[in-house]
């Protein structure tokens, strides 16, 4: 099962051309996927050779293969991760009993609804960031763009493919509504509002990628704990190409941070923007403003939802099997704080009941990891100036604390303070005309635009001069 069958019409390692109804269904499907990538997907360099992964088996190590291919000829397809002998749920009521199959009909609703939300991330990743490989630093870069768009156009086959094989005619109408939808139309926006945000500039992708991606990666991985052994196996592999993109954002964040620290100490006043780069402390408006988007991703703290679905076994935490003695989570309390009366108050839950706040927990470490990267990297370029993490309470759009003003610290303020300080916090209209007034292309192999600094290696082994998109613009 671990080898990938390009001798199809659809590549796949799930025997798919053993359901001929199902193989009708997403040959039918196809073609409208195409005219998809082809409309709002990459509108830049879109039928050049571009040197790309290509997933060839599920099993770690040499599991994709590199090369050079037009993006309309990418082979995307239908890949699971092998199945687990004898597994057993892992969370929730019936933990230690037998996987599901099959969908079971008193979580039919519950399990598509869960699909279709992570199906619409992906296609609409790829219309936010569909123009941005006309400014992009580097042809290192503009690989990098492209292999993030692939994966996450065959992340939405994985989905389309569980929605055809297991819900029907209700699933065959998701798919096609996920070719519908478009990021940040007023009239069919995609499900999540972060999925609706414009993407105009490389500090923004490389923001997106390092938080947005990360989400991905919490979200799949809470997936893989799932009853439902095909959405866990899906997932599992998802997963694998994850980590790339989660590669693009730390370490395009790092390349600018770099950057920006050398300009800064080029300049007789401190100036990076003086020297034509982008200065740490509008860096950390960026992170504040996507760090905060994508906590919003996770939920509200305080959710039956959730609580229904680690129940029945339709999500994990992070790690369940691995990771906790206790997979029932029936006893346990945690303290949130609220909003009451103009102030916080801390209120006890059920666990159950804080399963968002779980997973964002990891989410938030995981982050935080990265910020100690990028001050290492401050350090070692001789800069004092710290990069941070705004507290999780800090310009929230959902949960409990949506519609409250809190500072960088978590605390409550009033609107007033708030207005006093957030153009200081959050990015303005003239940051965006800044950042984006440096957004010029240069395509010439091993060159990076001035406001990035060159990554420590290549792809696959290639070196930075490498032609990683063979183009003659």
């Amino acid at each position: 099962m671990s080898s990938m069958n390009y001798d199809e019409r659809i590549p796949n390692n799930v025997d798919l051309g053993s359901d001929r109804r199902l193989k009708r269904a997403l040959e039918k499907w196809q073609p409208d996927f195409l005219e998809w990538w082809r409309s709002v997907g990459p509108q830049v360099f879109s039928t050049d050779e571009v040197y790309l992964r290509t997933a060839i088996s599920t099993q770690a190590g040499g599991w994709a293969n590199f090369g050079h291919v037009r993006m309309p000829d990418y082979r995307w397809g239908v890949f699971l991760a092998d199945a687990e002998k004898d597994r057993v749920i892992p969370a929730g009521d019936d933990a230690g009993s037998p996987v599901w199959q099959q969908v079971p009909g008193e979580h039919r609703n519950a399990l598509r609804r869960i699909i279709v939300v992570q199906a619409d991330t992906e296609p609409a990743s790829v219309e936010q960031q569909r123009w941005l490989a006309d400014t992009a630093p580097s042809l290192y870069d503009c690989r990098n763009l492209f292999q993030v768009n692939v994966e996450e156009a065959r992340h939405l086959w994985a989905m389309v493919y569980l929605l055809m094989a297991h819900f029907g005619r209700d699933g065959r109408e998701e798919a096609d509504a996920l070719l519908t939808r478009r990021s940040g139309d007023p009239d069919t926006p995609r499900i999540l509002d972060a999925f609706n945000q414009p993407c105009s500039d490389w500090l923004t992708f490389f923001c997106f990628t390092m938080f947005a991606d990360r989400d991905g990666k919490y979200q799949l991985a809470s997936l893989a704990e799932s009853a439902f052994d095909p959405l866990s196996r899906t997932c599992r592999f998802m997963l694998t190409e994850e980590a790339h993109h989660l590669f693009v954002g730390t370490m395009g964040l790092d390349r600018v941070i770099r950057r920006s620290a050398q300009l800064t100490k080029a300049d007789p006043n401190g100036d990076a923007r003086a020297q034509g780069g982008i200065d740490l402390p509008t860096i950390q408006k960026w992170i504040n403003h996507w760090f905060s988007y994508c906590l919003d991703l996770f939920g509200s703290e305080v959710s039956t939802n959730a609580a229904d679905y680690f129940a029945s076994g339709l999500k994990g935490r992070y790690r369940e099997a691995a990771a906790y003695d206790d997979h029932r989570a029936t006893t346990g309390t945690r303290t949130v704080p609220t909003v009451q009366g103009g102030s916080l108050v801390g209120q006890e839950f059920p666990l159950r009941l804080v399963m968002n706040e779980v997973l964002r927990d990891d989410y938030i470490a995981d982050c935080a990891k990265s910020l100690a990267r990028w001050n290492r990297t401050l350090a070692d370029e001789g800069v004092e100036y710290r990069l941070s993490l705004p507290h999780r309470r800090f310009f929230r759009r959902q949960g409990l604390y949506a519609d409250h003003p809190f500072d960088l610290e978590g605390q409550l303020v009033d609107q007033a303070t708030w207005e006093a300080h957030k153009d200081a916090w959050l990015p303005t209209a003239e940051d965006h005309a800044y950042v984006e007034s440096l957004m010029k292309p240069v395509v010439e192999p091993g060159k990076m635009a001035n406001w990035i600094a060159a990554p420590p290696k290549g792809i696959n082994g290639q070196p930075l001069d490498f032609e990683y998109v063979r183009t003659d613009h």
